[in-house]
C-alpha cells in the first residue's frame, strides 16, 4: 500500500500532542494546529483517491499541465485588467500573487515527459504551453521559484544524485551562487528602486533574512528585511525556558510570543502572540521537538530517494519534490505552508508510482 509513506506524517501527528497533554493551551489554538500538520496527510490522500479512481498516468500529467496553463492564463488577466504596470515596480507584477508552484510543476511535466520518454505528450500546441507557462513563471519574480526550477532541472537530468556527475554540477552550481552573490555584494543596490533593482536587493538579504535575529522594531525596513530570523530565534529562546521541549516540542495550541505588537494583521492593534513561523524547521521544532523534527526529515529523505530506483517520471518528480520541501521548509513553511500544491500533485505521484511496483 502506497500510503506506508504517509505514515511518518501520521506518527508526527500524535508527537504534537505530547507537549499538548502536559501544558494546558487555548482549545481552539490547538485545533488550528492540529489542522495545520493534518493538512499535508489529507492532501497526498485526496491526491490518491482522486487519480486511483481516474486510472490514467497520462490523464493525470495532462491535467497537471492543463490546470498550469489556466493558472497562467489567469495571471495575464489579472496582470493586464488589474496590476499598475506602469511604475515599473516589482510589488506591483507581485501584488496580486507571490508564487504559484502549480504552474512551475506544470512546466517541468511538459520538460521533464519528453527528457524521461524522448517525445512530447499528446497535447496539441506543445510549444504554445510551454511559452506561456515560461513567461507566466518568470514574472512571479519569485526567488524561492527560481531556487525550486533548478531543483526540477537537475532532478530531471539525473543531479541530484551522489555519484561524480552530480557532484560536480551542484559543485559547479555553488561556485556559480557565489560568484553571483558577491557581485551582489559588490554593487550598492537601492530597495526602494522599481524594477529588477528590487528584486536583486530580496535576493542579497535572502541569507540574513533567514539568520540575522537583531532587528530595530521601530524600522520596519529593518523588521521585514530579517523577520524570518526574528521570529525563529523567539521560539528558541522560549524553548530554552523549558528544556523538555527540545525533545517533545511545546505541543499543539502553543504560540510564539515576539515580546511586542507586530504589524501582521493587517490592522493597527498588531500581533504580539503567533501560532506559525516561515521556518519550518524551526516550527516542527517548536511544536513537537527533535523526536518531531526527525520524523519530518526521515519523511522528506524517503521521497528523495526514490531518485536511486528504476528511472521513471514519478520516482524522478517524487525524489524533485522531496528535495523541494527540504528547501522551502526553511522559508516558506515547506509540507505545512497553507498555500502548498505539492501534496496533491505528490499524492498522484505516489499512486501511480505504486502502481507501476504492482504494490496496488
Amino acid at each position: 500500500m502506497y500510503f506506508k509513506k504517509a505514515v511518518p506524517l501520521l506518527i508526527l501527528l500524535f508527537v504534537g500532542f505530547i507537549g499538548t497533554i502536559i501544558n494546558e493551551y487555548d482549545k481552539s489554538q490547538i485545533i488550528k494546529d492540529f489542522f495545520h500538520f493534518l493538512k499535508p496527510v489529507l492532501g497526498i490522500l485526496i491526491g490518491y483517491l482522486f487519480y486511483k479512481k481516474i486510472d490514467n498516468d497520462l490523464l493525470f500529467i495532462k491535467n497537471v499541465i492543463l490546470a498550469g496553463f489556466i493558472s497562467a492564463i489567469i495571471h495575464f488577466i489579472i496582470l493586464i485588467f488589474f496590476a499598475d504596470l506602469s511604475t515599473g515596480s516589482v510589488n506591483s507584477l507581485r501584488e496580486f500573487s507571490r508564487d504559484n508552484f502549480l504552474e512551475l510543476t506544470s512546466l517541468f511535466f511538459l520538460v521533464g515527459f519528453k527528457k524521461i520518454y524522448k517525445k512530447n505528450i499528446d497535447l496539441k500546441c506543445n510549444k504554445i504551453y510551454l511559452l506561456v507557462l515560461i513567461l507566466s513563471c518568470s514574472l512571479y519574480l519569485s526567488r524561492t521559484m527560481f531556487l525550486v526550477s533548478f531543483v526540477f532541472i537537475f532532478s530531471i537530468f539525473g543531479y541530484t544524485k551522489f555519484n561524480l556527475k552530480g557532484l560536480k554540477i551542484i559543485l559547479v552550481f555553488m561556485v556559480a551562487i557565489g560568484l553571483f552573490y558577491a557581485y551582489l555584494f559588490s554593487v550598492k543596490i537601492d530597495r526602494n528602486k522599481a524594477g529588477i533593482e528590487s528584486f536583486l536587493y530580496k535576493v542579497k538579504i535572502a541569507p540574513s533574512e533567514l539568520f540575522n535575529t537583531k532587528i530595530d522594531r521601530e524600522n520596519h525596513k529593518d523588521l521585514w528585511d530579517h523577520w524570518r530570523g526574528y521570529e525563529a530565534k523567539r521560539a528558541l529562546v522560549l524553548m530554552e525556558d523549558k528544556p523538555i521541549s527540545y525533545i517533545i516540542g511545546t505541543g499543539f495550541g502553543s504560540l510564539v510570543n515576539l515580546k511586542f505588537k507586530a504589524p501582521l494583521d493587517g490592522e493597527k492593534k498588531g500581533m504580539k502572540y503567533i501560532s506559525e513561523l516561515h521556518n519550518g524547521y524551526v516550527y516542527v521544532l517548536y511544536k513537537t521537538g527533535f523526536i518531531g523534527l526527525l520524523i519530518y526529515f526521515f519523511f522528506l529523505i524517503s521521497l528523495y530517494k526514490e531518485i536511486y530506483k528504476k528511472e521513471v517520471f514519478e520516482t524522478v518528480f517524487i525524489s524533485a519534490i522531496g528535495i523541494i520541501y527540504l528547501i522551502t521548509t526553511l522559508t516558506i513553511t515547506g509540507l505545512f505552508n497553507n498555500r502548498d500544491v505539492f501534496v496533491f500533485i505528490l499524492g498522484g505521484l505516489l499512486v501511480f508510482n505504486s502502481k507501476k511496483k504492482g504494490q496496488i
